[in-house]
């Protein structure tokens, strides 16, 4: 199920972001299967996350289908309704149920969805919980989000640091995101040449469209002052 949400929420190829007919799908059947077996947490943390993750659709594409990232996203687009419903449901598994993976997950989203703009956002928290989820089930993507909470709160040249040392995994150093990641890290202390080629080859790697033209916009521009604090989860 998450997998089949994941591709419907982000396209892993083709020239749209979202497949709202996968997530949407997705997210029925979780709504069964937590109703099937409400007391298991890890059922609850994965119908949270997908409530949490699909929230923000409506602002994760501008008018023209472009990608915005969370940093720049129009927050009142969020849906509060299944922000509200996401946060009750990760907060009473969390109190009745051991920890688990998508629990944690949907932990994060809530913290992201609690802020009321981007500079708000509780990133010791955040970095607290992908430290957890990190133990529990350490993969690429996670290491990736632990890494960019650790430059937020410990700085640009810290996370830097920690990306070098997880890149040593040829599976992380030849995804695209790893690339945006040391793009966005380069951005923030200043090295633009260097976060311009980053961009690109983040955009090379990619087979969604949107992102490849998101990457390649911000490579071209160099990134401005503003996003130089954006966030690179969508």
């Amino acid at each position: 199920l998450y997998l089949i949400f994941t591709e419907g929420s982000t396209a892993s190829s083709g020239t749209a972001l979202h497949r709202v007919e996968l997530s949407a799908e997705a997210v029925r059947l979780a709504r069964q299967l937590h109703a099937d077996r409400p007391a298991d947490g890890e059922v609850a943390g994965l119908l949270a996350l997908m409530l949490l993750t699909d929230a923000r659709r409506p602002a994760r594409t501008g008018a023209d289908g472009t990608l915005v990232r969370l940093g720049h996203q129009n927050r009142v687009r969020w849906n509060r309704t299944a922000i509200a419903e996401g946060t009750e449901l990760v907060i009473r598994a969390l109190s009745h149920a051991p920890v688990g993976p998508f629990q944690l997950q949907a932990a994060i989203a809530a913290v992201h969805a609690e802020a009321t703009c981007a500079k708000d956002t509780d990133w010791p928290q955040i970095l607290g919980l992908y430290e957890l989820l990190h133990h529990l089930e350490p993969g690429p993507m996670t290491t990736l989000g632990r890494i960019v909470a650790f430059a937020m709160v410990h700085g640009s040249e810290a996370g830097l640091r920690e990306l070098d040392e997880a890149t040593a995994d040829p599976v992380l150093r030849n995804h695209h995101r790893a690339h945006a990641v040391h793009a966005h890290l380069l951005d923030m202390t200043g090295a633009h040449d260097a976060a311009q080629a980053a961009y690109r080859e983040a955009a090379r790697r990619t087979f969604s469209v949107p992102e490849q033209r998101y990457l390649a916009a911000k490579a071209e521009a160099r990134t401005d002052p503003e996003s130089r604090h954006e966030h690179t989860s969508s």
